[in-house]
């Protein structure tokens, strides 16, 4: 494998090694250097309403595959757990349901709601127990209006990936936002995670890829902000596009604002338009396909389809179509790396130091 370095000078840099694309020890060393420390998108708290509530699902299941659960105990506070029974390894929760307490169909272990071991029968006279491991493996919950965040890191700090978008997006209602689930969709893609997040990453390929965003979004005034771990990219919307309407206490007031396009390392973008949200998380599958997941929160459906949030299953065709040429691209013997606009890719610029800094 290749040494990772890009430089920190876009205007010397060279693109990342397309071994991160094409080799197998890179998607392999990928699982534990950059997705089990990151923070995921799990679900809304929609789910977990009621006391007693669990639901139980797979972090970035085919790739980390770690069956989680978030429950809500008898007090009303969330827990995000193991899914494993600390028995025989048994899973312990296969739908969304509500309980009193968790039990394991196998063995009879019960756990609290809070996954604190409770009782096991037919354990008389077994030394040294219960001990820590018995209870179920409680993991890091971050909480953002209704959605809720998890990383198998407990040393990971979410504020790092999430604050600078919270902190831009102080002013939204966020508790007036509701899943569509006609609105939200999967799509297969036939190429590397990586290559599908660093085609997000910068709004270059926008007037060669996207005419109907083109045709809404100001290019001239696409602009780009780097933090720690996210990237925003700002769409300014031109004359008689839908825009937000931002208050006095928005960083942006005074900007005819069509869409922020948040970028949070590794894998989630949160794209916001005047009616709403589209939640995107890419899923590494293989080396060379990835699940993308298309999930939608409205707020204000009278703008549905206008401006730069409309057409979006659309929009994201082409930018599959381009995305697989370029896996295709990549492995021919003539290609090794490539140059930075330093105006327009600074996001994909950014994107490549980060991985090449948890790869080494």
């Amino acid at each position: 494998m290749a040494k990772y370095f890009v430089h920190p000078d876009i205007a010397k840099a060279e693109t990342i090694s397309t071994d991160v694309y094409l080799h197998p020890e890179v998607f392999e060393l990928a699982k534990e250097q950059i997705f089990s420390p990151s923070w995921q998108f799990v679900t809304d708290v929609d789910h977990v309403k009621e006391h007693g509530s669990v639901f139980p699902f797979t972090l970035l299941e085919n790739y980390l595959d770690e069956p989680l659960m978030i429950s809500r105990d008898k007090e009303g506070a969330l827990h995000c757990l193991s899914n494993v029974c600390t028995h025989r390894g048994n899973q312990l929760v296969d739908q969304p349901c509500k309980l009193h307490q968790i039990q394991c169909r196998y063995h009879g272990r019960r756990f609290h709601l809070d996954g604190s071991f409770a009782f096991m029968p037919e354990f008389v006279g077994v030394e040294n127990f219960p001990v820590d491991r018995d209870h179920l493996t409680s993991l890091p919950l971050f909480q953002w209006g209704k959605w809720l965040f998890t990383s198998l890191d407990k040393t990971t700090s979410a504020a790092s990936y999430l604050d600078d978008m919270i902190s831009r997006l102080a002013w939204l209602p966020l508790q007036d936002f509701y899943f569509r689930s006609d609105f939200s969709k999967d799509f297969t893609v036939d190429a590397n995670w990586a290559l599908y997040c660093e085609n997000y990453l910068e709004g270059f390929h926008i007037p060669f890829v996207h005419a109907g965003l083109n045709s809404v979004i100001d290019y001239g005034t696409y602009s780009t902000e780097l933090f720690r771990y996210s990237s925003l990219q700002l769409g300014l919307a031109k004359d008689g596009e839908v825009a937000f309407e931002l208050p006095s206490s928005s960083p942006d007031y005074g900007k005819r604002v069509g869409a922020y396009y948040f970028w949070v390392f590794p894998n989630m973008m949160f794209n916001f338009y005047p009616w709403g949200l589209s939640i995107n998380i890419v899923k590494p599958v293989t080396i060379s396909r990835s699940l993308v997941s298309f999930l939608t929160y409205v707020w204000d459906d009278s703008k549905l389809e206008q401006g730069a949030g409309s057409e979006l299953f659309h929009v994201e065709k082409e930018d599959e179509e381009v995305v697989q040429a370029v896996q295709k691209g990549i492995r021919s013997r003539f290609y090794t790396h490539g140059r930075y606009s330093v105006n327009r890719e600074q996001g994909t610029h950014h994107f490549h130091r980060l991985l090449a800094e948890a790869l080494q």
